[in-house]
């Protein structure tokens, strides 16, 4: 997903929220340069000092179904911290939250970091459809809980990044190797008359992309995370799981670029870096990388780019034509705007593909001439 901030840049990072620590809930970087948009949290009350995980077992429920589980399987509802959209527009709140046991293929998941992305963002303001309550969040790591009974793919204590395109494994689009189109993702959640996996009272608090990674723990499906080696760091995995797969992806399995490609890069945050390091990696013979922001076109360089330029100064379009002469083989957006959209399509050569990443707001067209089709 692509992250456009208030200068229609791009912008990621992880952050630590072991425990949701603290009244604000903001981004952290240890990079100035690669941060996050902080998000405004308002807190119920003062929050209590961090809790023992024997605390938190020590406040486990009976179980709503009992025995179905495997070792480290917590057996009943917990409750912990979340921060809750209640409406668009509205600031996240931290709230109590009661996580249910993991059941079937289902696998709790103590939120080690997660990252703010521009599409949480678009939740929050309304510019996407979203069920209230709920938890968004979800370019996340963290640390296995516990499991249901009949997961083998992850046991407690496994280190595992999350996957926002969750597959059932088994329809048409999964058993032919396309797994983002997974025709049945209402088999990765729970059946009707179970209890929800998140809720409040007895009222359930919808997931986000069936993760909600904005708490202390995540209960989802197997199919939804990916096991990551123990020495790598959970707040540099937490990119993984979607700015950089979604910006590599792109390149390299969307678009396919050819050795010796021109490729074009529109928004340099966590998902534009990612495809300009995964144009890099295609062998692209020239990677034009396209800001506003000056710190940002020295660190595409960093990332592999051939070439800098800044749109705050002069028509993209025009200085990709006139770097190229014809254009570029293949063009990247990567912020979610209709005009960066469009000037993807613009600066392309004759049979040259346009991949928009960003989520351009539902019911915005993008105006393409039909000459340069």
């Amino acid at each position: 997903m692509a992250d456009n901030t208030q200068d229609d840049s791009l912008r990621h990072a992880p952050m630590a929220v072991p425990a949701l620590a603290g009244p604000g809930f903001a981004g952290r970087s240890d990079d100035d340069e690669f941060r996050s948009t902080a998000i405004t949290v308002k807190a119920p009350g003062d929050r209590p000092n961090e809790r023992t995980s024997s605390d938190r077992r020590n406040r486990i429920q009976p179980a709503a179904r009992a025995g179905t589980g495997t070792a480290g399987h917590h057996t009943g509802s917990m409750s912990m911290k979340a921060a809750v959209l209640r409406g668009a527009g509205e600031p996240l709140r931290i709230e109590d939250v009661d996580v249910a046991e993991p059941i079937g293929h289902e696998v709790l998941v103590r939120v080690a970091a997660v990252g703010v992305c521009r599409s949480d963002l678009h939740h929050i303001e309304g510019l996407y459809p979203t069920d209230f309550p709920s938890v968004l969040g979800h370019e996340s790591a963290g640390v296995v809980e516990a499991v249901g009974d009949q997961v083998g793919y992850v046991r407690p204590g496994d280190h595992v990044i999350t996957c926002m395109s969750v597959f059932c494994g088994h329809c048409e689009s999964c058993v032919t190797g396309h797994l983002p189109n997974c025709e049945r993702p209402q088999d990765v959640m729970r059946r009707p008359g179970e209890p929800p996996r998140l809720s409040q009272n007895g009222v359930e608090v919808h997931q986000f992309y069936h993760l909600s990674s904005f708490a202390e723990y995540m209960l989802v499906h197997e199919h939804a995370i990916v096991k990551v080696r123990e020495d790598m760091p959970l707040d540099r995995a937490a990119l993984i799981g979607c700015g950089v797969t979604t910006g590599v992806g792109a390149v390299h399995n969307t678009a396919k670029i050819e050795v010796g490609s021109t490729v074009a890069v529109i928004g340099l945050g966590g998902v534009g870096l990612a495809a300009v390091n995964g144009a890099a990696l295609s062998g692209a013979g020239r990677i034009i990388a396209i800001d506003t922001v000056g710190s940002k076109l020295d660190l595409a360089r960093r990332f592999g780019a051939t070439d800098v330029i800044d749109a705050s100064r002069v028509d993209p379009v025009e200085a990709v034509r006139e770097m190229t002469g014809r254009g570029v083989h293949y063009s990247f957006e990567a912020i979610g705007l209709k005009r960066t959209s469009e000037q993807a399509f613009e600066m392309l050569r004759p049979n040259g593909t346009a991949v928009v990443i960003g989520m351009v707001p539902v019911g915005q067209k993008l105006e393409i001439d039909g000459e340069s089709l």
